[in-house]
This record gives structure tokens, sequence and C-alpha cells, in this order.
């Protein structure tokens, strides 16, 4: 691929009064495609500062995995003067991006129609627990929460035994991703039409949309023709199988997979079994079928599949624990990890951009910021001058935590 300067998002200034996870990483990402992202936050900072080991205070791990390509901007938007000269700031931005309830953004006075009165056409974008306009909007919500309101934890009861939140904040990365599909839609209305709008990214729902694109199952129909789970993820045999020597994760699919697979095994009756013979079949008797693939996997090695299963193009993999990812043949072919040396945290590691652009690709420009340490430079921009900028240091309202 060509390597060009600029990423597709270049130009583009974002304000993103976002903490913990969900609204960071949004930003994060819109930051490597060449946003020019202003992470503000309030004197006490985003609580990520510290989870996590550290090599200073308020740089802990958590934090720097979701903040990269960002400035940072410590103000105290409750006081009058820090929410003038943020709406100052706002009228040089393209997009706002908040993860506050509504009840606090109003509080704030950050409402979009507020908002609006100083950039007419903005992308305001709130990342909600639940959508402003239902009776859980002012709800407060986790990752953990929507996991258990959106249906995904109890489907865990098929495996676990009994209802169980995925070891991993899926509700917020989904939902980061949706909020960034949302505000790049959005810019590209903007760019053909001039108008602004305002967006609604709820947790909630956005998670109920997800779960639901395979578990709706039997209730497409009116009325329903089947469970509101989907058969085959619920199958408590659907799991990685163990080898004689380790664990592979295997998937025959179509009929193809499934006759070359028993073949391999020296079982190509198999197929003639009723259960086994088609698709409908199988997915009518999943646990039989998966427990039949478990029995066999057992009988040989963990190399001796693999070699077995890539030469019948059947989909398998081995399973990596996480520690493994820092050294997989593929990642690392890829040039997938990178490193950057952070001015005060010294050498850091972490994941490369997942998607590739031919013209314009997404580069890792900036290392997280401290807590505010951009302050003059942003506010300068904001056309504040230096005597009002050194006005809001004296009065605690442009804030910096590191000192």
């Amino acid at each position: 691929m060509s390597k060009a300067k600029n990423g597709p998002l270049t130009g583009i200034r974002i304000a993103d009064l976002t903490s913990v996870l969900l609204g960071p990483y949004a930003a994060q990402i819109l930051g490597d495609m060449g946003a020019d992202v202003i992470k503000v936050e309030g004197p006490e900072g985003d609580t990520t500062r510290d989870l996590g080991p550290r090599r200073s205070e308020g740089m802990a791990a958590v934090y720097l995995t979701a903040n990269r390509n960002k400035r940072a901007l410590g103000i105290d938007l409750k006081s009058r003067e820090g929410h003038a000269a943020f709406l100052k700031l706002l009228g040089t931005c393209d997009v706002f991006l908040h993860n506050m309830r509504p009840s606090a953004i109003r509080r704030l006075g950050l409402t979009y129609d507020e908002v609006c009165k100083v950039r007419p056409d903005i992308i305001y974008c709130g990342a909600y627990g639940f959508s402003q306009n239902g009776p859980y909007a002012n709800k407060p919500a986790y990752d953990d929460m929507i996991q258990g309101v959106s249906g995904l934890a109890a489907t865990q009861s098929a495996v676990m035994g009994r209802p169980g939140y995925i070891p991993t904040v899926l509700a917020d990365k989904a939902t980061a991703l949706s909020a960034v599909y949302a505000i790049a839609m959005a810019l590209f209305h903007r760019e053909r039409t001039g108008e602004g709008q305002e967006i609604d990214v709820p947790m909630f729902e956005t998670m109920v949309h997800f779960h639901l694109l395979e578990h709706l199952y039997g209730g497409n129909f009116v009325p329903p023709m089947g469970p509101v789970t989907y058969p085959r993820a619920m199958s408590p045999d659907r799991r990685p199988y163990e080898t004689k020597d380790g664990m592979i994760g295997v998937l025959p699919y179509v009929d193809k997979h499934w006759r070359a697979f028993f073949e391999m095994a020296g079982e190509p009756e198999v197929m003639q079994d009723p259960r086994f013979a088609t698709i409908e079949a199988r997915l009518a008797n999943i646990n039989v079928v998966y427990a039949k693939l478990a029995e066999i996997i057992r009988t040989r090695t963990t190399d001796e599949w693999m070699k077995d299963l890539d030469a019948a193009n059947i989909p398998a993999v081995k399973i990596n624990r996480t520690e493994d990812l820092m050294d997989d043949e593929h990642l690392n072919a890829i040039g997938y990890w990178q490193t950057m040396d952070h001015p005060t945290e010294g050498a850091l590691k972490f994941p490369g951009i997942p998607v590739q652009f031919s013209a314009t690709p997404g580069t890792t420009r900036l290392p997280a910021p401290h807590h505010g340490q951009h302050n003059r430079e942003i506010m300068a921009e904001a056309g504040l001058s230096a005597a009002e900028i050194d006005a809001l240091i004296a009065a605690g309202i442009l804030c910096n935590k590191a000192g």
C-alpha cells in the first residue's frame, strides 16, 4: 500500500468530553484516522488514568491504551468562565462527542441546542447508556449493566450454567464502533449538504441490535416460529476442543467441510446419519453434532490436526492465550504491534491500526497526553489571548493535575 501523510479525517477537529472506555476508544479511532482530537477533562481527570500499572501518576495502562492521538485540555466546565471558554473552543470544532447522561449534560449547559448557537453545523454525538427518549434515559450504565439488560449475560447460561458477563468490555467497545461509524456518516452528510445534526448512540439499543443479529431467530416471525436464541451458538459443546496435547478451535460449517472432516477422521459413514446429512439437520441436532466433533478431535495432536485441517481448507486455529498474541506469527509478520517512546512513560507497546487505507492510512502520531498538557495551545487556537489564558490558569479553571 502507498503511504500518504494524512488520514481520511485530517482537518476534522473533535472535542472529546468522554471518560472510561466507550467514548475514549471511539475518539482514539477517529484520532488514528487523522482527526485533531481534544480530550477534555475536568479537574479530577479521567478515572482510567488510575487503572492498571503505571510509571507516572495519572498515566496508567488502561488510560494509555485508549487515548493516543489526542491533545489534552483540563478545564472546569462547571465554572462560568470555563463554560464560556469551552463554548469558544466548540466554535472551532466539527464534532462534539460526550458520554454524559442527558440530565448531566443539561446541567452543564451543553445540550445540542446550546452548542448549535456557537457552531450551527456541528456533529453532536451523545453516547448514552439508554436512548434519551425512553424511561431508562437517566439510568447509570456501565458495560456489565448493559451486558445484563441486553440479554447477553443470560445467554452465557448455556455454557456456564448461569448468567455471566463476557470477560471483556464488549458493550463499551461495540458501542464505540457504532459511534465512530455514525460520526463518519454524519460528516459525509454534512460534506454534501452543509447540515450538521445530533446523533444519539445508546449502549442498550446498540447491544440489543448486536445481540439479536443471530439470536432473534424464530422471533423474526409473527407469531414466532422458534426460540429467540440461535441454537448453534447456544450449544454447550460449541467450545474449543481438546486434542491429545492441547486445544484447537475448529468449525466445519458447510456440507463439504463436514464430509472432508469425517473422511479425514476415517468415519465417512457419519454423513449418512440423517442428523448429520444437511445443514438444517445439523442445526436441529447441534449438541449431538458438536459432541461427535469433540470426540474425534481428542484422537490426534494439535499439530496433526492443524496440518490436516488446513490442507482440507476447514476453518481451524490454535487457541491463543491473551499473552500469546504478543508473539503471534501473523501479527508479527504484518507489523501489527507498534512501539512508541513516550516523553515521560518510556517505551510503550500497543496494537496497531487494524484497517488499512491505500491512499489515506491512519497513523499513530501522538502519545497519550498528561492531564491538561495542551491547555495553552488549545485555548489559543480557540481565540483566547495569552492574558485570558493566564487568568483562567490562575483561577484554577484551566487545570493540570500533573502540575
